[in-house]
């Protein structure tokens, strides 16, 4: 065994998160030096430098880095462990046996979140009242490991094949406007159409979007084509995109789960239904399921139920394809 307690693994976790050792060892009501003690013997004992210390800042070395993401759910199932058992007797079964507790950290896109994930957070809160939650929103991709997230919902094939992931839903991007907007405007006929609209694109980590990708919906299994589009609108945020076409702003392109609630109500309407957008898989992503706790399993069984659930999107009206109006 090369690790001789917990303390270590935990001075090496504290130390990753708050980037110094006297930090760390205040957390953790240690002597600095007794600190720095315990991180040479156990660097010692594995034969290897954990982390790059100098007199202003302390950075983990890749295998620190590596070290530090095992250690750290290691500590959280073995925290999850010793509360159930401390609250519930070895003779006791039902529900107390499986009360969850601990902190789960959440990283979700703005439009998906305020559009249908609160709700089935609320109901999974109020279901496990031991269980904290700690939700980040926001349309640019986290990093699962750096960031210390748990669990990621993210449209589109996972790049990364250290991360294990289970599918929630598959939808399709559409275009779609108010009727104001078309009222004013006119509905688009082709999506040669599109370049003369006011598109309203995003920007994601410095790509700005410039096209949008349709194929034809009697031959879905033709390549789609890019056609160009340009507007006097970008955002990095799904939910003012969302917003600004409810305003009348202008055409979006977005996934048919951020828009279904406004497409049955009646408040956005599906532009170029003969025309297919991308198919993008929406998964729960996860850094690893060897040491998953209890709680992370059941938010995503809870999520993959929920979103099973969601109303039913609208069938389009298909229509024949035109030259330009």
């Amino acid at each position: 065994m090369q690790i001789e307690n917990t303390a270590e693994l935990r001075l090496l976790v504290e130390c990753a998160r708050r980037g110094s050792l006297s930090a760390a060892s205040r957390e953790m009501q240690l002597s600095p030096a007794a600190a720095s003690a315990m991180l040479k013997r156990m660097e010692a004992r594995l034969g290897v430098r954990l982390m790059e210390r100098s007199t202003r800042a302390l950075r983990l070395t890749a295998a620190g880095e590596q070290l530090r993401d095992y250690a750290q759910r290691a500590l959280e199932l073995l925290e999850e462990g010793l509360a159930q058992v401390s609250e519930a007797p070895l003779s006791l079964k039902g529900k107390a046996a499986q009360r969850l507790r601990g902190r789960i950290r959440l990283s979700a896109s703005s439009d998906l979140t305020r559009q249908w994930l609160l709700p089935l957070l609320q109901d999974f809160m109020a279901r496990h009242p031991a269980v904290e939650l700690h939700l980040s929103v926001s349309d640019s991709l986290q990093d699962i490991y750096k960031d210390e997230i748990d669990v990621a919902l993210r449209y589109g094939q996972l790049p990364d094949s250290s991360l294990v992931a289970r599918r929630l839903a598959l939808v399709r991007r559409h275009i779609v406007a108010s009727p104001d907007y078309l009222k004013r405007a006119g509905m688009p006929r082709t999506p040669e159409d599109l370049a003369r609209h006011d598109c309203i694109t995003f920007r994601i980590r410095n790509r700005h979007e410039r096209a949008w990708r349709l194929r034809p919906t009697e031959t879905p299994e033709a390549e789609p084509q890019s056609y160009p589009v340009q507007g006097r609108l970008s955002t990095d945020d799904g939910e003012i995109a969302h917003r600004w076409a409810l305003q009348g702003q202008g055409l979006i392109y977005k996934s048919e789960l951020d828009v279904r609630r406004a497409l049955l109500e009646g408040q956005l309407v599906r532009v170029l239904p003969g025309w297919l957008g991308d198919e993008l898989p929406l998964h729960a992503v996860m850094p690893s399921q060897r040491f998953l706790p209890q709680r992370v399993r059941a938010l995503v069984d809870h999520l993959v139920e929920g979103f099973a659930a969601l109303p039913a999107p609208r069938a389009p009206r298909a229509r024949r394809r035109s030259g330009p109006a």
